[in-house]
């Protein structure tokens, strides 16, 4: 007797585009060793792109920045508006770089993987395991037309004389006998744009101090927070070590740092090893808020894959603070905010439109600065 046959699993399919064919070349290769994984086709410029979108259906897009006639970001932005489809980023991890990729975040792209800065076969192929995850976990993402950025809702950001964007200095800090709300925001895959659009809706008279930690590489935290800085009320700089942490200011955590908050009110940077394979860690700077703050302190859960901020929202909760957490149907990815969900520490769960509005109703109860030890 015949045993019956088990049908093989469908491959991922996988739309390359990259003008390089020797990256296309390196990329094709890559995928095709992997035995989830295939190749469907290859374009290369963003209008090639768009019309193989529409006819292959891929599964998912690897994606480059900078091509002739219709460059990455106005290929995604079309993708993303016309026939949607999971893109990630793959391009250079120069200042360039990180403001193109992080620019095709906002209009819809799920994740990037940086070139290496020489781009050779050798060094593209020291980036294969990330790929394949990564490219394995959008293709799960269930997309849907987007495209629309982030719009400054405030007075232009002040800009310096090379015509870029100046990020606002934080005002000359004093230490003093009182305490006020910390916001700890984390996120991880889909985190730039849900952070963006949260930072956008926050107050010029947001009385809290903000905390940003997100898993991305130190080459665009820098260019991250310029970015913010376009479309938010409030000042945005990325933290100092040993800078006083002021209510009305945001910071955002360093990529090749953990953040951690003082018993004295004072950021603290860490270049340490990865903490549970994350760094930055949410959890390092979740757990020291929750110290410091105590029924001042809330957390804030966004989309992203993985566990990190579990550990996190359980030391707020049980410090009395407050945790907020993005819902499933908003989030690129459930994993993180899921697995705040599952310890029990989570009091709201919200859309992401409305999570600046939750976060505000939460810091208004404390609106006046409590004198430390009264809280």
């Amino acid at each position: 007797m015949t045993m019956p046959t088990t049908p093989a699993e469908k491959k991922i399919r996988v739309l390359i585009v990259d003008d390089s064919a020797f990256m296309c070349k390196v990329l094709q290769e890559i995928i095709n060793s992997d035995p989830q994984l295939e190749v469907a086709g290859q374009a290369r410029d963003g209008r090639d792109a768009v019309t193989l979108a529409e006819s292959l259906r891929p599964d998912v897009i690897t994606m480059d920045i900078n091509m002739p006639h219709v460059d990455g970001l106005q290929a995604t932005e079309m993708i993303m508006s016309q026939h949607p489809r999971p893109i990630v980023i793959v391009s250079s991890e120069s200042r360039e770089g990180a403001s193109g990729t992080l620019r095709a975040l906002e209009l819809g792209a799920i994740d990037f993987v940086p070139k290496p800065s020489s781009g050779i076969d050798l060094d593209m192929r020291s980036v294969r395991d990330e790929l394949t995850r990564k490219l394995k976990m959008a293709a799960k993402v269930r997309v849907v037309r987007t495209a629309s950025r982030v719009k400054a809702t405030s007075a232009p950001a002040p800009v310096a004389a090379n015509g870029k964007s100046r990020v606002h200095a934080p005002a000359p800090a004093s230490q003093n006998a009182t305490k006020f709300p910390i916001v700890v925001i984390a996120a991880s895959t889909g985190g730039p744009a849900a952070v963006m659009r949260v930072v956008a809706t926050l107050p010029r008279d947001f009385s809290a101090a903000v905390l940003l930690v997100l898993h991305m590489p130190a080459a665009f935290t820098k260019q991250f927070t310029l970015q913010l800085a376009e479309i938010s009320k409030l000042p945005v700089t990325e933290a100092q070590a040993n800078e006083l942490v002021q209510p009305g200011m945001i910071y955002l955590c360093p990529g090749s740092h953990h953040l951690r908050v003082s018993p004295t009110g004072k950021i603290m940077l860490d270049p340490g090893l990865r903490i549970e394979g994350y760094l930055p860690c949410a959890n390092a700077a979740l757990e020291t808020v929750a110290s410091y703050s105590r029924t001042l302190a809330i957390a804030v859960v966004l989309t992203g894959m993985g566990n990190d901020a579990a550990k996190g929202v359980k030391s707020i909760k049980a410090n009395g603070g407050y945790v907020i957490a993005q819902d499933e149907a908003s989030s690129v990815i459930f994993g993180m905010p899921a697995e705040a969900i599952k310890t029990g520490a989570v009091d709201e769960v919200v859309d992401l439109n409305e999570i600046g509005a939750a976060i505000e109703r939460r810091v208004v109860k404390f609106a006046k600065p409590m004198p430390v030890g009264a809280q």
